[in-house]
C-alpha cells in the first residue's frame, strides 16, 4: 500500500487495468498542487492512474470493498484430459493438488490443457447484485473459466480472480475450467527410465531428477463476496 504523488491537479484519477479492460475510481485528495491517490497492490501487480476528467473536488472518497469467502467450491472434480499426451481419459480428484503431486506417472507428468468440471451452491445469503469473485487459487499456469456455461474470462496471473457476479445463478452452478500447462513435466517424464515418450526434442532437455513445475488446477478454490 502506498500514496502515490502526481503533479497534476483539477482532474479527477482512474484506475485502468490493462489486463481486463476495467476502469475504476480511485481515493485522492489534492494539495499543495499535487493529487494524492492511496493504492493498494496485490504481488506482481501494475496498473495505469489516468487523468481524464475535471473536477472542482478537493478529494473524493471512493469505499473499498472487503472480500469474504461465502462458499468452497471442493469438487469432487471430474478431470478430462487428451487423447494423446500419457494420460487417461478421465480421472477423479476428492480434492485438488498439483498434477506433480499424482500418483498415476500419466497424470504427474502430463503436459497440455486439463479440463476439470464440479459444481457448487451458492449461500442465499448472496443480495442480488451483490460483487462476487471467483478465487482459483494456485493455477499452474493459466486458467479459463465457464460457470453454467458460459465463458466467464481467462486467469493467467495471481491472484487467479475472476468477476462472476453475472454468471451464477440462486443454488446450484456448474463450473469448467481448463488449465494449460508448461510442457517441462512432460518432458521430465519423458527422461524417466523406461519411459514412453509423448515429446521429441532434437537435443536432451531435462533429466529425469528434475524438479516438476506446478501443474493445474491447485486451488483452492473459493467465492468471494464483496462488502463495503
Amino acid at each position: 500500500r502506498i500514496e502515490a504523488r502526481f503533479r497534476v491537479t483539477g482532474k479527477q484519477p482512474e484506475i485502468w487495468h490493462a489486463d481486463s479492460g476495467v476502469v475504476e475510481p480511485v481515493s485522492y485528495r489534492i494539495e499543495n498542487g499535487e493529487t494524492i491517490v492511496p493504492l493498494n497492490f496485490d504481488a506482481d501487480e501494475s496498473f495505469f492512474v489516468v487523468f481524464r476528467k475535471a473536477t472542482k473536488a478537493t478529494s473524493e472518497t471512493v469505499p473499498t470493498l472487503r472480500w469474504e469467502a461465502v462458499a468452497s467450491v471442493g469438487g469432487p472434480w471430474r478431470v478430462t484430459f487428451p487423447d494423446g499426451r500419457g494420460a487417461p481419459p478421465s480421472a477423479t480428484f476428492d480434492t485438488l493438488t498439483s498434477l506433480g503431486e499424482r500418483k498415476e506417472p500419466g497424470i504427474k507428468y502430463y503436459s497440455g490443457t486439463t479440463d476439470y468440471r464440479t459444481s457448487f451452491k451458492l449461500p442465499a445469503t448472496i443480495k442480488a447484485g451483490q460483487p462476487l469473485k471467483l478465487d482459483l487459487g494456485d493455477v499452474g499456469v493459466v486458467a479459463q473459466v465457464k460457470i453454467n456455461g458460459q465463458s466467464v474470462g481467462t486467469a493467467w496471473h495471481a491472484p487467479y480472480q475472476l468477476d462472476i457476479g453475472r454468471y451464477v445463478r440462486p443454488g446450484s452452478n456448474t463450473i469448467e475450467v481448463s488449465v494449460d500447462n508448461l510442457w517441462v513435466n512432460r518432458l521430465i517424464g519423458d527422461a524417466q527410465p523406461g519411459a514412453k515418450k509423448v515429446t521429441f526434442t532434437t537435443m536432451p532437455t531435462y533429466t529425469a531428477d528434475a524438479p516438476l513445475r506446478p501443474s493445474g488446477l491447485i486451488g483452492p478454490v473459493r467465492v468471494l463476496a464483496g462488502k463495503e
